[in-house]
């Protein structure tokens, strides 16, 4: 049962929208959750059926896990976690083989230096600009650790990204990884709360006397409302806002576009496959001014499961295109396994987040010089009656499952 005349409204069940219910029902607020889509979870997407194992569509691991909100949530439910970066066997192949100790500590070296260009150059009082006019260059690995923390981490390149916002955001580990997967934890964190799915907000009407949402599933009204969506589907105008939102929220959103992370992940069954073992990454060096490396992450908890990882620009250009990806990924394989080994690749599953209207992208980042704009994105509207939340919003946990679970509190927060 719905409730018929809630407090709040709560448009998408993702991270934001569940953190925000659960917040509401603890403070004795009633609400109701409208998802346009037929499951919860948003951009915490964890399946068994395309590759008969659970795999992460989307949000993989709990970043920076001994300040995750979402870390003491697992364990409370028992959910079987693991620490990747204690796990993770690290490989990086160049030159056609794989690096030597003496190649992987000079990799190591150049990160710490990229890290420390970054910090000193964020804090030297000049205005903001890209990323990538701090970015360490011209060194035999400048320009794989670039690629790397840039789209293969933040899912757009540098020169796209906010120096101060990137800055600010990035974060460090423990990184947990999840047995039923991050998805799976949302999920069951979403149980109990009133939900209703296939109920997508066309438009949501806000003013002085509370709020109005409309769609196919009719109209429902409360006192305020705390919208979850993401910046893609804002951007695009998925939802119409009456009367429209101020100039600052607008540009705030349009500040804040989502860049794309596809996996690939395949079936890796075959025993004619290289002996990677459980949780082993592997990065192939960039090797001219125009490659765009994709990554490997080999058989999270022991399962028969090869996943490749391509972000930024090279992603965007496979997108709505799942074939070329496969073959994209399988190439790749081949570059570094051999064309033997690629052959001995299963089925593939292709992730599909550009296309899908209910997300278009994966996660948000800084355009230059809007280092301010998760800010004010997250400011309350109409006394209240109206706040945006999710990783987008969040200062300091942006583009993570973190990020959206303390945004939707914040948001709940203000309203409550």
């Amino acid at each position: 049962m719905f409730p018929s005349d809630p407090d709040v409204l709560v448009i998408g069940a993702g991270c934001a929208g569940i953190a925000a219910a659960r917040s509401l029902a603890a403070r004795g607020r009633s609400c109701l959750v409208l998802e346009g889509g037929p499951r919860v979870g948003g951009r915490a997407f964890t399946e068994t059926a395309s590759l008969g194992l659970p795999f992460d569509h989307g949000a993989s691991w709990l970043h920076q896990a001994d300040e995750n909100p979402l870390t003491p949530l697992a364990r409370a439910m028992g959910v079987e976690m693991l620490d990747h970066d204690s796990l993770r066997d690290r490989r990086l192949f160049t030159d056609g083989r794989l690096a030597t100790h003496d190649e992987r500590r000079d990799y190591a070296t150049a990160e710490d230096a990229f890290w420390a260009a970054i910090d000193a150059a964020a804090s030297d009082g000049r205005p903001d600009r890209p990323a990538a006019e701090a970015a360490p260059r011209g060194g035999r690995w400048d320009a794989t650790v670039a690629h790397w923390e840039g789209a293969q981490i933040c899912a757009a390149e540098l020169s796209r990204m906010s120096l101060r916002d990137f800055a600010s955001t990035a974060l460090d580990g423990p990184n947990m990884i999840l047995r039923e997967g991050v998805g799976g934890l949302v999920t069951r964190l979403a149980q109990g709360l009133p939900v209703r799915l296939d109920a997508r907000v066309d438009r949501l009407r806000w003013g002085a006397r509370g709020v109005v949402a409309e769609g196919a599933f009719g109209t429902v009204a409360a006192r305020a409302a705390i919208v979850t969506v993401s910046t893609g589907v804002l951007a695009a105008g998925g939802i119409a806002f009456d009367p429209p939102l101020p100039a600052t929220t607008r540009d705030a959103i349009l500040a804040l576009p989502l860049g794309l992370l596809t996996k690939v992940a395949f079936r890796a069954d075959d025993p004619a496959l290289p002996d990677l073992p459980p949780f082993a990454s592997l990065r192939r060096a960039v090797a001219h001014a125009h490659d765009r490396p994709m990554s490997f992450v080999s058989r999270p908890f022991g399962d028969p499961v090869l996943v490749a990882f391509c972000g930024g620009a090279r992603a965007w250009e496979m997108a709505g295109d799942p074939a070329r990806a496969d073959a994209e990924a399988r190439a790749e394989a081949a570059t570094i396994f051999g064309t033997q080994g690629a052959a001995a690749l299963g089925r593939a599953t292709v992730t599909r987040w550009a296309e899908d209207p209910l997300f278009r992208g994966a996660y948000s980042h800084a355009v230059p010089g809007a280092q301010t704009a998760r800010a004010a994105l997250a400011a309350p509207l109409g006394d209240g009656r109206l706040v945006f939340a999710g990783e987008a919003c969040h200062p300091r946990f942006a583009a993570t499952v973190a990020g959206a679970w303390l945004s939707g509190e914040a948001a709940a927060q203000h309203i409550a």
